[in-house]
């Protein structure tokens, strides 16, 4: 059992490591896999049509104010999570954007749920939530554990920052693997709150 956990957070932590490297350094991931019939955007932005979804996993854990949080709780309103952490400059650069859109749309129905990845302790996440006014709850994943509810080739978060825009039944309508403006993610987000 003791190899098994550490097999297991060696994992955890190449996978992080692999998301930092592709995502802050400026590189762009491509699509998941063979087959998946997502259409590719401009700038990293994949959409997929409505009958090509693939289901959010249901990923669960505690936020970084220690309570407990469900992304399967979202069912029925659309989901923005997005991934990011203190340490990643493209992530200060888009969480205004993301705070706006947030406060902005939440009479529509649309929730935000960030995923804090590879912060070592709560305190730096923390205070970068209280710099950005961040109104919304995010999951604490120090080790990237709760990426790997992804299963392979699925549509998943490559790098971070990245952005996922969850359609109301909990599939995945977008991934955006770039720091997002407000103008993009408005963009990205009006056609999934327009479905009925």
């Amino acid at each position: 059992m003791i190899q098994f956990r550490a097999l297991a957070s060696g994992v955890a932590g190449l996978a992080a490591c692999v998301l930092t490297l592709t995502a802050c350094q400026g590189q762009q991931a491509g699509s998941s896999g063979d087959n998946t019939n997502i259409v590719q955007g401009s700038g990293g932005v994949l959409t997929v049509d409505p009958e090509d979804r693939q289901t959010l996993p249901d990923i669960s854990g505690e936020t970084l104010d220690g309570d407990e949080l469900s992304l399967a709780d979202y069912r029925g309103e659309v989901l923005v999570l997005n991934v990011w952490g203190s340490w990643c400059s493209p992530c200060r650069g888009e969480a205004p954007s993301l705070v706006a859109v947030a406060n902005d749309m939440a009479d529509e129905g649309v929730q935000f749920v960030g995923l804090n990845l590879q912060d070592r302790s709560r305190e730096p996440a923390l205070a970068f939530e209280r710099t950005f006014d961040v109104p919304y709850p995010s999951l604490y994943d120090p080790n990237g554990e709760l990426l790997l509810e992804f299963p392979k080739d699925s549509l998943n978060p490559q790098g971070v920052p990245s952005t996922l825009i969850v359609d109301r039944e909990g599939r995945i309508a977008v991934r955006a693997l770039k720091a997002l403006t407000e103008e993009d993610l408005r963009a990205a987000l009006e056609p999934v709150v327009a479905e009925s």
